[in-house]
């Protein structure tokens, strides 16, 4: 018994008081990825650090076939990609009503994860390229309880109406359940980074859907949350959209007709306002489970065409404000863009409070869409730049993997410097016919000025008298690094350099550098003067590859 005793006392002495003990440290939940704004620009933050998405948007239907991933994954990671846009395909997930199946999406997550890439997934519910194809069986088979648009003359139209709730209901229900699914098996590691919601919404081939439903609202006041938002922000309206409401009336409970004029345009309004309220409140239900940031993407228009012969209603840039006021749980909008005039569509996009993003693009080399990547982070401060269907570029890969690998070496130096007059990005613009601009374009870095070509001077052994385009792409970077050091990057470019410092008018190449960064560390390969900066006289970033300079400039009388 006193050994029994002996024992308690000993454990007594050894426990700490329940008070006493020192309080267990809880570590904050991780947070998830976030658009944060600053300096005047949007970018994506992940834990409060700022992010470069070298993406790649799947073909539609790669990322069914987790087999076929396999293959794709290292290709890509051997390209500098570290993000991959993946769909979530709601008739996979959904076969059956209310019964979720994971597995597909799954599988590409535990894809990027064992590659150390990062994912955004595009939801592929009941638009994609404007129609309702990967709706599930369920949805598509009982027209009776899932109405679809219908043309002018009645015609059923393979597109879901924006006017059903059954419809808004079975979509949001989906996403609402996709996003609680993400929460739960990836809130913690966060691979998935943000979501699209729906793939360029739009109406074809009329402006707007003509079902019952959609008459009458057509015929109704329009919504008094659209008219009060257009009154609000009355003075920053599209231009196109201002005159048409004022100009009858700016008036508020009266039809679309009467609101904005008969005709095609005002059937795109509407348009855009039924399926950007369906879209916005898909995003709303999704968002209050688990709040990534969301976008949806815009299919583009080629000149002369109307409503209904491209997709009528989607993100189109004379469209925001209409989107803005019916899908505030959006948070930027996208555009699609394979035409030729990129730099043309992608300004338009580059808008105070939208996050600049390219979630597809293609249809030119892949030396070109390094030089398109280059110009969207560097000139309008992109949060990313992702191609279509990269798993089937086949030699277009390596020249998008090799700008992608430049960007991987400067991306620290670029996102310290986007907002800032310490960045500039470079690209030769080119019309919709594919007719480059080769004009020079200039820079300005406080008293240092580049002057850029695409053009160079032909050797003067030749007697030729006219410059020479250099060719293939031409794209670039400058990054101000110190008050006379700079980071150029890029291919196909012929740069000079000028003074704007009235003592000294003249500015000089001290020394130029090839290298590249190592885990942000500057490592020179060869120093290159005489014939390889023409004896200090200019840069030349050579046409068909895409390299890193350092330059050091000084002034002089």
């Amino acid at each position: 018994m006193k050994y029994l005793l002996w024992a308690l006392a000993l454990l007594g002495a050894l426990t700490v008081p329940a008070a006493a003990q020192p309080a267990q440290r809880m570590e904050p939940a991780p947070a998830p990825p976030a658009l944060t704004a600053t300096r005047g620009i949007t970018q994506l933050t992940l834990d409060g650090k700022p992010l470069l998405l070298r993406g790649g948007e799947l073909e539609n239907s790669t990322a069914s076939d987790l087999a076929l991933m396999e293959r794709v994954w290292p290709k890509l990671k051997a390209a500098h990609f570290n993000t991959v846009l993946a769909p979530v395909y709601w008739e996979l997930i959904e076969p059956q009503e209310g019964h979720f199946d994971w597995r597909s999406l799954d599988g590409i997550i535990a894809g990027a994860r064992r590659h150390r890439m990062h994912l955004v997934l595009l939801w592929f519910g009941s638009w994609k390229n404007s129609q309702s194809s990967y709706v599930p069986a369920w949805v598509k088979r009982d027209q009776a309880r899932f109405p679809r648009a219908a043309t002018a003359d009645g015609k059923s139209i393979e597109i879901l109406s924006a006017l059903n709730d059954a419809n808004l209901r079975a979509d949001a229900d989906a996403f609402a359940a996709l996003m609680a699914h993400l929460k739960q098996t990836d809130g913690a590691r966060r691979t998935v980074l943000m979501v699209q919601v729906e793939n360029e919404v739009g109406m074809i081939p009329e402006a707007r859907d003509h079902s019952p439903a959609a008459e009458a609202a057509f015929a109704a006041p329009v919504p008094r949350a659209l008219t009060d938002w257009l009154a609000a922000h009355r003075q920053g309206l599209d231009p196109a959209l201002k005159t048409a409401w004022e100009s009858h009336g700016a008036k508020t409970g009266a039809g679309w007709a009467e609101t904005f004029g008969a005709g095609v345009w005002t059937d795109e309004l509407f348009n855009a306002w039924t399926e950007g309220l369906f879209t916005g409140r898909v995003a709303a239900r999704g968002k209050a489970v688990y709040p990534l940031p969301m976008f949806v993407n815009a299919a583009l228009v080629r000149p002369g065409r109307l409503p209904g012969v491209y997709p009528s209603g989607g993100p189109l840039p004379h469209l925001f404000d209409i989107w803005k006021a019916a899908a505030p749980a959006i948070d930027f909008l996208s555009p699609d863009l394979y035409f030729p005039n990129f730099v043309e569509w992608a300004d338009k996009y580059a808008r105070p409070g939208n996050a600049m993003f390219i979630p597809e693009t293609g249809r030119v080399s892949g030396a070109q869409m390094g030089a398109n990547a280059f110009y969207a982070v560097g000139k309008l401060a992109a949060i990313g730049f992702s191609p279509y269907q990269p798993e089937q570029l086949g030699a277009d890969l390596k020249a998008l993997g090799d700008a992608y690998g430049v960007l991987e070496e400067l991306t620290p130096l670029i996102l310290a410097r986007q907002g800032t007059a310490r960045i500039a990005g470079i690209t030769a613009p080119s019309s919709f016919e594919g007719v480059p601009d080769l004009a020079p374009q200039r820079f300005t870095f406080g008293d240092w000025v580049f002057d850029v070509r695409f053009k160079q001077p032909p050797p003067i052994s030749t007697g030729q008298r006219e410059d020479v385009e250099i060719p293939g792409a031409h794209g670039g970077l400058i990054l101000q690094t110190g008050p006379d050091e700079f980071i150029v990057a890029g291919t196909g470019l012929f740069i000079t350099f000028g003074s704007n410092s009235a003592a000294d008018p003249i500015a000089g190449i001290e020394r130029i550098e090839e290298g590249h960064f190592v885990d942000g560390a500057w490592k020179r390969d060869r120093v290159l003067n005489g014939d390889d900066n023409n004896q200090g006289r200019n840069l030349r970033l050579p046409a068909g590859q895409f390299v890193i300079r350092r330059v050091r400039l000084y002034r002089y009388h």
